[in-house]
């Protein structure tokens, strides 16, 4: 049993917590009445669940039903019945979605309008990306777009900015979360077994959806040692802390492919809330942030009490399901180059927003004048694990960048390859659209523009 401290639609709150893997969902819905937060699909995907999360880094979109509560210590938590004003008027979202008529059934409405009020506090104007976490399949998003359009720039309500500063100064240590990786090596080396949540993206679908009892947790949330992004003399050094929405606007201009790819991870919500190190850590063979870090020539940086150890990225991913990580050591960091002028990105999967690769491609060729001097090029979703296109890259290496050299190349992929057939794809599609990416590398490179968004006659 544990105590934390919060605040919730203006008013501070402290509530004891006797398991740490209660949902912020569930507390809302059953203890304090506020059925306003749906819950839909219960895994993070159809944003009916979303509130709004403030702490001193800002204010983002959550999934409520895959946040547990030891994470809301220290912090303020606005749901859809708290943007209203203390006389009842309505946030200028809401206004805007009923003169635009942007809600039919309403049961996925809440979450817009919290969405789109982060977003409006925020100074946002990409609806597309902002609003990409939420699922409607009655109204259509036009008119909710519309409705995000017209308020854009409008003055953000008094009573919500005054509410979200007003939260515990002194909320004390938080329960079940180390207060720095020193902290959290020492823990993790007694604990070896138990299970460490950073965002909670993945793990938290361990327990809404397998039903996992997680008898022993640490939060790495406190840990903001973990949460910073350092320039070393080579690069960068990424804390494992560190969310995929900071770590997107850090790349923008230093690898602007990858910032990209990141733009497709998930959706606002889960990219404000996942993290490097926990995408890394699954070792998932589909998880869309190794093929871009083992293409840049990234190094791991592990942790076991006060023993560490650095190794290639790609050689963390030993077979599905198995990493190069003993019991008690965890991921700290993740160091990439400053620079990489050939690094090219590319996720295919059903739908543009919100969805889980098929395919994901990451290709970085380095030339020396016409001739082709270096390439890594590594895939996610062709294999059990993130893998390097060795015989792809041998193929090509010292040779001219043509296409004739990239289209000898292409039959190397089924010696890297031999992927699976799934609901995403099958083998078959697999391999060619691996080689097709490798094509489109050559096409981009010299000249050619591509766009997915775009259709071309």
């Amino acid at each position: 049993m544990a105590e934390i401290g919060f605040v919730l639609n203006g008013a501070p709150v402290r509530i004891s917590v006797d398991s740490p893997t209660r949902t912020l969902l569930d507390w809302l819905r059953e203890e304090r009445g506020l059925t306003g937060t749906k819950e839909g699909c219960n895994e993070g995907d159809c944003g009916a669940c979303t509130v709004m999360v403030t702490d001193d880094r800002g204010t983002r979109a959550l999934n409520a039903c895959i946040l547990f509560l030891p994470q809301l210590h220290g912090r303020a938590v606005r749901t859809v019945e708290g943007l209203a004003g203390p006389a009842g008027e309505m946030h200028p979202v809401q206004a805007a979605m009923v003169a635009h008529h942007g809600s039919q059934c309403g049961f996925c409405t809440p979450g817009f309008v919290v969405s789109m009020a982060a977003a409006h506090l925020n100074g946002r104007t990409d609806h597309d990306d902002s609003l990409a976490g939420n699922l409607c399949r009655c109204t259509g998003y036009a008119p909710i777009v519309r409705a995000a359009e017209a308020v854009a720039g409008t003055p953000v309500p008094e009573w919500l900015r005054d509410r979200v500063r007003d939260r515990p100064a002194e909320a004390g240590p938080a329960p079940f979360a180390p207060a720095s990786s020193d902290a959290l090596a020492t823990w993790y080396e007694a604990h070896p077994d138990a299970v460490l949540i950073a965002g909670a993206t993945d793990v938290g679908l361990w327990v809404t959806k397998q039903l996992r009892d997680l008898p022993e947790v640490a939060f790495l949330h406190a840990a903001r040692d973990l949460q910073r992004i350092e320039t070393t003399a080579g690069g960068f050094r990424i804390g494992a802390g560190v969310t995929i929405a900071a770590l997107r606007a850090a790349m923008e201009e230093p690898h602007p492919a990858f910032a990209e790819l990141l733009r497709r991870f998930a959706s606002e919500q889960v990219r404000a809330a996942a993290t490097i190190g926990g995408n890394i850590a699954n070792g998932s063979p589909i998880g869309d942030a190794p093929p871009p870090l083992i293409a840049l020539g990234a190094r791991l940086h592990l942790r076991k009490g006060d023993r560490r150890r650095e190794i290639a990225l790609e050689d963390f991913f030993v077979d599905y399901g198995r990493q190069d990580r003993a019991k008690g050591e965890f991921v700290e960091a993740v160091t990439i180059p400053a620079a990489a002028s050939g690094l090219a990105c590319y996720k295919l999967s059903k739908r543009f927003d919100q969805d889980i690769s098929a395919v994901c491609g990451c290709f970085n060729l380095a030339l020396e004048g016409s001739e082709i001097a270096s390439a890594r090029i590594a895939f996610g979703g062709m294999a059990g694990v993130p893998k390097r296109a060795r015989s792809v890259e041998a193929a090509l290496v010292g040779r001219p960048f043509t296409r004739e050299t990239v289209e000898a190349a292409l039959p190397a992929f089924a010696a890297d390859f031999t992927p699976l057939s799934d609901m995403r794809a099958s083998a078959g599609y697999r391999l060619e659209t691996a080689a097709n990416m490798l094509l489109r590398y050559f096409l981009e490179r010299t000249g050619t523009r591509v766009d997915v968004l775009e259709v071309a006659p």
